[in-house]
């Protein structure tokens, strides 16, 4: 995926890292996960590169250090992809700098189509998740 095919979106005139949680590390056809906190790891594209490359979730939803979006925002991600996500979450991104879309679902490259084409819903309160049981 280069940056002509993000091109439908604004955020995309410029070098972006874009993060999409994931069930298992295996290309473009990776299962996006509905628990943003708990997937074992993080798609990571380059928009300049077209490079897809994987970050483990180290998080202390693993049993590691941090919060997942420390963990983006040390890895450069410039803009979070995924399912839903809590309120805190939200929060935590903006603080950051990193945007977050809602409403990902099936695979990466899925997302990543949905997301060029404006299919995805920038995140807020009204849409996070109000509980763990979603």
């Amino acid at each position: 995926m280069t940056m002509q095919q993000l091109n439908g979106v604004k955020e995309c005139d410029r070098h972006m890292k874009i993060s999409i949680p994931v069930m298992e590390t295996s290309g473009l056809s990776s299962a996006v996960g509905q628990h943003f906190g708990r997937v074992p790891a993080y798609a990571v594209m380059d928009t300049d590169s077209g490079e897809l490359s994987f970050l483990e979730n180290t998080s202390e939803h693993r049993g590691g250090i941090g919060l997942p979006p420390e963990l983006m925002a040390k890895a450069g991600v410039n803009v979070m992809l995924c399912a839903g996500l809590g309120a805190k979450a939200v929060d935590m991104f903006a603080n950051l700098g990193i945007q977050v879309y809602v409403g990902a679902e099936g695979t990466v490259k899925d997302t990543l189509d949905a997301f060029n084409a404006g299919k995805l819903t920038r995140a807020d309160h009204q849409n996070a998740c109000q509980e763990h049981g979603h």
